[in-house]
């Protein structure tokens, strides 16, 4: 992620852009733990798969869970992406708790909440780069942010992503340790499966980015391999990717591989693709900082990319880069999609987010969705498509 200053930056707080005009135009690691679970080892996609005990959340949640379900037998998973609660431009007060409280009933509904935890949580180890240094941008947020983020409604962090080792290996295991600590589990390392059960159905989450410290999206046939064997531990599968080109003008998923400053991102679409024909249930994208579209494969829901969702002061507010969605999948238990809603989201300054009763991010992402794939996966009202009976 590039420093704000950067005039290609995602980060610059760029003039307004007509968005009214943009949705026009497009519309013409392996461990397997629970919430809880024991601090995850490296292995290769062949060792065996690992439960671990996790709390109650649908205890814990009590009568302020909304449980979104279409009859028994099904699960509800949600998913936002990049979300920040430090950095060197400044800690949220309250330890970030204002500013999620106006999402917080939404991220409690799911009864699997998942989001892409961009940075380190901890007070340890030492900088990718100094201070002012150009295109370079490091996050580390206070341990009070773990316990915000369980207060808030997340379940599972995805820490396969470009800012999971801004502070180095030290910094990358307290994050880690930090999450569980609040009861939160994490995906994302090399070979790791994610396991949680929700009344009775058991979901496994993976996560997958570019780096060294994550599970590669580069490595088809590796990434194959570890999804099958996802497919094997659990009832649903969910797969989640940060991949693809940063910035305003990004909104489109363009076919091949896709370059960042310097950095090969991966073929997004060639990975989706083969992580539902290995098993994946719902595919979950972020790391581009704007909305794209989501497509349907085999019945299952590929959501490119639903834009930044929470920060303090590190990301822009205005045009494109500010618009952002939550969306929720309700499978049921051999992981087919039954129902599905994108949420829209508008980030206000400094980073905070909220429902956008406009719908703007909605009517884009549709509109990318029709322009961009074959088998586009999100109609004009925010449902997503479902497979054929």
């Amino acid at each position: 992620m590039p420093d704000p200053g950067d005039l290609r930056s995602p980060y610059r707080l760029l003039a307004p852009l007509s968005l009214v005009a943009v949705a026009i135009a497009f519309c013409a690691v392996v461990t397997l733990s629970e919430v809880g679970g024991s601090d995850p080892a490296t292995a290769d996609d062949r060792a065996p798969v690992r439960n671990a005990a996790g709390r109650d959340r649908d205890r814990d949640r009590g009568r302020d869970r909304d449980r979104d379900r279409d009859r028994p037998g099904t699960v509800t998973v949600g998913w936002v992406g990049d979300t920040v609660l430090g950095s060197r431009h400044g800690i949220p007060p309250d330890g970030g708790r204002a500013l999620l409280s106006e999402v917080r009933p939404l991220l409690r509904r799911p009864d699997v909440m998942i989001g892409n935890l961009e940075g380190v949580i901890g007070t340890r180890g030492a900088a990718k780069c100094p201070l002012g240094t150009p295109n370079c941008f490091a996050f580390q947020a206070p341990p009070v942010a773990a316990r915000t983020l369980a207060w808030a409604g997340f379940d599972v962090l995805n820490l396969a992503n470009n800012h999971a080792n801004d502070y180095g290996a030290v910094g990358l295991a307290d994050t880690r340790r930090h999450l569980e600590t609040a009861g939160l589990a994490h995906t994302g390392a090399p070979g790791q499966v994610t396991v949680v059960r929700r009344a009775g159905i058991s979901v496994a989450v993976v996560g997958f980015s570019s780096y060294p410290w994550a599970a590669r999206l580069e490595d088809i046939a590796s990434a194959v391999r570890q999804v099958a064997r996802a497919r094997e531990a659990a009832d649903v599968v969910v797969v989640v990717m940060h991949a693809g080109a940063e910035g305003a003008d990004q909104v489109r998923t363009p076919m091949g591989r896709e370059i960042a400053y310097g950095e090969d991102r991966g073929d997004t679409r060639a990975f989706a693709h083969a992580a539902v024909d290995a098993g994946a249930d719902a595919v979950f994208g972020s790391g581009p900082h704007v909305v794209r579209g989501v497509e349907r494969r085999r019945g299952a829901p590929i959501v490119y990319s639903t834009g930044n969702f929470a920060g303090f002061h590190t990301f822009p507010t205005a045009g494109v880069l500010g618009l952002s969605g939550l969306v929720s999948v309700t499978l049921d238990d051999r992981g087919r999609l039954r129902r599905g809603r994108w949420t829209p989201i508008r980030l206000a300054p400094p980073g905070r987010p909220a429902v956008d009763p406009a719908g703007t991010s909605t009517a884009m992402a549709a509109g990318l969705s029709q322009a961009d794939f074959a088998s586009p996966g999100l109609t004009p009202d925010g449902r997503l498509v479902l497979p054929p009976r």
